[in-house]
C-alpha cells in the first residue's frame, strides 16, 4: 500500500516560507504577482494609442540603397564571432573561434596587432574609447584587457590584464565612457561592471533566468543604463548605479542574440533566433515594431542602426544582411557576399560605413555605392574609395 505523500523540507522551501505575513502563502503571493502583471499590461495598452507605421505614413520613402563591399579583411582561421570599431573610424578589432584577436587597419586591410588567447571561441571583443586598449574573452570565462602601442612587434600577451571573472563563458563586453570601467555579460546568467585597474567588481546584475548573450550601453547623454538580452527570450534594461532591473520585455519567441540602442537612447532594437528583429520604445514601455517577412526563416544574429536611426542593419544565419526602414517597417535592401552566417555587425562611429563579421572567417567593410554614406551618415565624405 502506498504511503501518503510527505512534504520534503528543503532549504529552499524553508527560505521561501520564512518571512511570510500572517495568512500569506506562496500560492497567494503568486496569484497577487499575476494580478499585478495583468494590471501592468493594461497600463501598457493604454499607451498603445497608435502604430509606428501609421505615424510614419507621411515620412518620405527612402531611395534605393546600393551598398558595396569596399574592403574584405582576411586572416582568421575560423569563424569570426565579434568585432568592434575604434573611435578613430579606421581601426577594427575582431575575435574568432580560432582563438585569435586581430586589430586591423580597415583602410589598408593590414593587421596591426594579433593576440593568441588561451582558449578558442573568443566570443567578445571591444575597443577602449581612447583607442589605446582592447578587451576580449570567451570560453576562458574571463575578460582580458590588452594595452596597444605603436610598436606592432610588441608582445601584447606580456601586458595582458585579467579584469573580469565569471563562472561561465563571456558572451559580451563593452567599455563605459572611459577606459577605466568595463561591462560584461556571461553564460552564468549575469552581467557585471568592473574596475579595469584593480579588477574589482563594482556592480553585478541578476535578473535573467538563463545565459546572457548580449548587452549594449546607452548613449552617454541619456544616462547610466544598459540593455541585455538572453536565452530566456527577455531583454532587460538596467540601472548601472543601483544594479536594478528597471524595465523588461519578453515578446520574442526565442533567444535574443543582439541588442542595440537607438541613437537617441529612447529605444533599442533586438535580433532573435525567432527570425525577427524588434524595436522597443522605453518611454512607452512596449514593443513598437517587428521587422520580419514570411520568407525569412533563419535567425537574426546581429543588429545596428545607421547614424540617423532611420535604417536598421541586421545580419542573419542565412548569410544575408537585411536593411530595414525603422519607421515604415519595410525592408529596403538585401546584401549578399558572406558565405556563412553573419555573426557580428557594427556601423562605423561617423556612420559612413559598416563592417560585418561572419562564420566564413572574413570581415567585410561596406559603403553606399555612390561614394558617400548617404543615409548611413546623411552627409559626409567617403573613406573607402
Amino acid at each position: 500500500m502506498n504511503s501518503p505523500p510527505h512534504f520534503i523540507c528543503t532549504p529552499f522551501s524553508l527560505m521561501a516560507c520564512q518571512g511570510l505575513a500572517s495568512g500569506e502563502t506562496l500560492k497567494s503571493l503568486k496569484a497577487e504577482s499575476e494580478t499585478l502583471r495583468k494590471k501592468l499590461e493594461e497600463e501598457r495598452k493604454k499607451l498603445h494609442d497608435v502604430e509606428l507605421e501609421k505615424v510614419a505614413e507621411k515620412a518620405e520613402a527612402l531611395g534605393e540603397l546600393n551598398m558595396k563591399t569596399r574592403r574584405t579583411l582576411k586572416g582568421h582561421g575560423n569563424k569570426v564571432l565579434c568585432m568592434d570599431w575604434c573611435k578613430d573610424k579606421r581601426r577594427i578589432v575582431s575575435s574568432s573561434q580560432d582563438g585569435k584577436v586581430i586589430v586591423w587597419d580597415a583602410f589598408t586591410t593590414n593587421k596591426e596587432h594579433a593576440v593568441t588567447m588561451p582558449t578558442t571561441w573568443v566570443m567578445a571583443c571591444a575597443y577602449a574609447p581612447s583607442g589605446c586598449a582592447i578587451a576580449c574573452g570567451g570560453l576562458d570565462n574571463k575578460c582580458s584587457v590588452y594595452p596597444l602601442s605603436l610598436d606592432k612587434d610588441e608582445n601584447l600577451a606580456a601586458k595582458k590584464k585579467s579584469v573580469a571573472m565569471h563562472t561561465n563563458y563571456l558572451s559580451g563586453c563593452t567599455f563605459t565612457n572611459s577606459d577605466m570601467q568595463i561591462l560584461t555579460s556571461s553564460g552564468d546568467g549575469t552581467s557585471a561592471l568592473w574596475d579595469v585597474e584593480s579588477g574589482q567588481l563594482l556592480q553585478s546584475f541578476h535578473g535573467h533566468s538563463a545565459d546572457v548573450l548580449t548587452l549594449d550601453l546607452a548613449p552617454s547623454e541619456t544616462g547610466n543604463t544598459f540593455v541585455s538580452g538572453g536565452s530566456d527570450k527577455k531583454a532587460n534594461v538596467w540601472d548601472l548605479r543601483s544594479g536594478q532591473n528597471v524595465q523588461s520585455f519578453d515578446t520574442h519567441d526565442s533567444d535574443i542574440n543582439c541588442v542595440k540602442y537607438y541613437p537617441s537612447g529612447d529605444a533599442f532594437a533586438s535580433a532573435s533566433d525567432d527570425s525577427t528583429c524588434r524595436l522597443f520604445d522605453l518611454r512607452a514601455d512596449r514593443e513598437v515594431s517587428i521587422y520580419s517577412k514570411d520568407s525569412i526563416m533563419f535567425g537574426a544574429a546581429s543588429v545596428d542602426f545607421s547614424l540617423s536611426g532611420r535604417l536598421l542593419f541586421a545580419g542573419y544565419n542565412d548569410y544575408t544582411i537585411n536593411v530595414w526602414d525603422v519607421l515604415k517597417g519595410t525592408r529596403v535592401a538585401i546584401l549578399f557576399g558572406h558565405e556563412n552566417r553573419v555573426s557580428s555587425l557594427r556601423v562605423s562611429p561617423d556612420g559612413t560605413a559598416f563592417c560585418s563579421g561572419s562564420w566564413d572567417n572574413t570581415l567585410r567593410v561596406r559603403q553606399e555605392g555612390r561614394g558617400v554614406g548617404r543615409e548611413l551618415k546623411q552627409g559626409g565624405t567617403t573613406l573607402y574609395g
